[in-house]
């Protein structure tokens, strides 16, 4: 009898509602929440290219910048300052690109990790990844002009990305095979593996901090507190085509990532390929943070950030997640850099600082809701 029943009871998945809206119907308000976003994030990076210790009328600059896209050659008009012009081509411009980019990439690869590993505490700075990525270019860092000096001159203006990508698959890869275990996956066993990997990789690049010259130190130093100061079109160039490789493939995955809300069995029951899921998953992760982290450096917080409050807001369908998630991690970013830049100006404050100070009192209460203290 209990057999029967079970069996009866099987079938009883609906794969559309599974596919669509694993937690209702919030369809017209996630659309909603995404136009808005796609307006703040346009908002946000004028005003990043305004503000700063030198106030730039970025509007009269507008037609100008579209003109220089078309014919580079051009003079500039007599309204139009030189000085202005240089620092938002230049300085400026650059700076909030590679800062929508960075954003984009680590909310988009925690949200990815939250849904592969269905817990909301799943980022790539927790477990590891981040810190993996950050050994890699470490390496490159320190070694590229002695003992890796002819891969750094061979790969060139990629080698730091590249290595900070390798570092990072090395690390996810490791995680993998660590917290999973006849098919599954462990998100304990995956979070402590995470917490002991990145403590290695930290002592690793403590030993590259030990023998680094006081250049090495100093550039390792600020790139670890996390900055976009520095930006310039190289680096935009360098990380441009592995993180939108990465932002343009993520939303075929949110079919899958859909399915592992009812767990792998029944993900598997409806016709998702779940080993490949997780393998292609884990792989634009590793390539999105490496790439992230090498041109940005230690930027917690936002992986963690951006997903949560969006599920809290428009729900945990991916097929809005992921892009709200993408623009809302770029908005993030370029305010909390233009706040870095100007709350101490004309000095600088690295961003991971800022991020960390906004991120870490959202992380606890997350830890607290999910244990069900937050009335404390």
């Amino acid at each position: 009898m209990d057999t029967a029943t079970s069996r009866r009871q099987e079938p009883s998945v609906r794969i559309p509602k599974v596919l669509r809206a694993p937690d209702g119907n919030r369809e017209t308000l996630a659309r909603s929440v995404i136009c808005l976003l796609t307006l703040v994030t346009l908002l946000a990076a004028l005003a990043s290219l305004a503000i700063g210790p030198i106030a730039i009328p970025v509007l009269k600059l507008l037609p100008q910048m579209a003109t220089q896209l078309v014919s580079p050659g051009d003079a500039l008009p007599q309204d139009v300052s030189m000085r202005d012009w240089i620092v938002v081509k230049d300085i400026r411009l650059p700076r909030v690109i590679l800062g929508l980019l960075v954003g984009a990439a680590l909310a988009v690869s925690g949200a990815v990790m939250q849904g592969l590993f269905r817990n909301p505490l799943a980022d790539p700075g927790i477990i590891g990844v981040s810190a993996g990525a950050g050994l890699g270019a470490s390496m490159f860092i320190v070694l590229g002009g002695g003992v890796l000096a002819p891969v750094a001159s061979l790969l060139g203006i990629y080698a730091v990305p590249l290595a900070a990508f390798g570092g990072g698959l090395v690390t996810t890869l490791l995680l993998y095979r660590i917290g999973t275990r006849g098919g599954v996956t462990s998100v304990a066993t995956l979070l402590l593996a995470g917490i002991a990997l990145g403590a290695l990789s930290g002592a690793v690049t403590g030993v590259l901090v030990y023998v680094a010259d006081d250049q090495q130190l100093r550039d390792l130093q600020f790139w670890g507190l996390g900055s976009l100061a520095g930006s310039n079109w190289e680096k935009v160039a360098s990380a441009a085509p592995i993180i939108g490789t990465m932002l343009v493939l993520v939303p075929f995955l949110a079919r899958g990532l859909n399915g592992l809300t009812l767990g792998e069995a029944a993900a598997g029951h409806i016709g998702i390929r779940v080993q490949r899921l997780k393998s292609i998953s884990i792989l634009l992760v590793a390539a999105a943070t490496g790439a992230a982290v090498a041109v940005s450096g230690g930027i917690g917080f936002v992986g963690i950030v951006v997903p949560h409050l969006l599920r809290l807001t428009i729900g945990p369908d991916h097929r809005y997640l992921l892009p709200a998630a993408a623009l809302l991690g770029g908005v993030m970013l370029i305010a909390a850099d233009t706040l870095s830049r100007t709350i101490v100006a004309p000095a600088e404050m690295p961003i991971g600082i800022v991020t960390a100070f906004a991120g870490a009192p959202f992380f606890l209460w997350i830890l607290l809701r999910k244990r069900g203290l937050t009335g404390l």
